[in-house]
C-alpha cells in the first residue's frame, strides 16, 4: 500500500463516520510531514448547515492545528471530488495537492464540471490525483444511495398505508 492509499483509507474512515450518521458519505483527511493534522466528514443535515462539507471541516481543523490559514505543505485526501465550494477553499488555503477518490461528474469542480482547481489566473493552482481506491470509494457512495432510496420507497410505502 502506498502512501496515498494508506491516507485514502483515513478518508475513508471519516466517510464511514457520515454514513452513520446517514450524511452523504465523504470523509476528507490533512496531511502535513506525513502526519494527519486534519480530519473532517460530511454533516450538513447533521449541523443544518450548507458549510458543513468534509474538506471545510478538514480545513478548519488544519488550520488550527498548524496555527495559519496556509496548508503550503499540506495534502488534502477526499473521497469524492471537491464542489466549488470546497475547490475554492483549496484554492484559498493554497493547499498544494489534493488527492481524489472518485470523480463527481454531475457536482465535481477538480475537472468533471469545472477545474477551479487549476485556473491559471488565479494565484494559486493545485495538482490534482485522481483515483486513488477509486472503486472503494464509489462504492461506499453507491451503497449509500441504494439504501436511500429503498429508504424513501418504504417511507412511502407507509406513508400510503397509513392513509387507508
Amino acid at each position: 500500500m502506498n502512501k496515498h492509499e494508506k491516507y485514502m483509507k483515513e478518508a475513508m474512515k471519516q466517510a464511514k463516520k457520515a454514513y452513520e450518521l446517514d450524511e452523504v458519505p465523504i470523509g476528507c483527511v490533512i496531511v502535513h510531514q506525513e502526519k494527519i493534522i486534519g480530519r473532517g466528514y460530511n454533516r450538513r443535515n447533521t449541523d443544518k448547515s450548507t458549510l458543513a462539507h468534509a474538506e471545510i471541516n478538514a480545513i478548519r481543523k488544519a488550520s488550527r492545528k498548524i496555527g495559519d490559514w496556509r496548508l503550503e505543505e499540506c495534502t488534502l485526501y477526499v473521497t469524492l471530488e471537491p464542489c466549488q465550494m470546497c475547490a475554492g477553499a483549496i484554492v484559498q488555503a493554497r493547499i498544494p495537492t489534493v488527492v481524489i477518490g472518485s470523480m463527481n461528474p454531475k457536482a465535481g469542480c477538480a475537472g468533471s464540471v469545472l477545474n477551479i482547481l487549476q485556473i491559471p489566473s488565479f494565484n494559486h493552482q493545485v495538482e490534482i490525483i485522481q483515483g486513488v481506491l477509486e472503486k472503494e470509494c464509489s462504492e461506499m457512495l453507491t451503497a449509500f444511495f441504494i439504501e436511500l432510496r429503498e429508504r424513501k420507497k418504504t417511507e412511502k410505502q407507509n406513508r400510503k398505508n397509513d392513509l387507508k
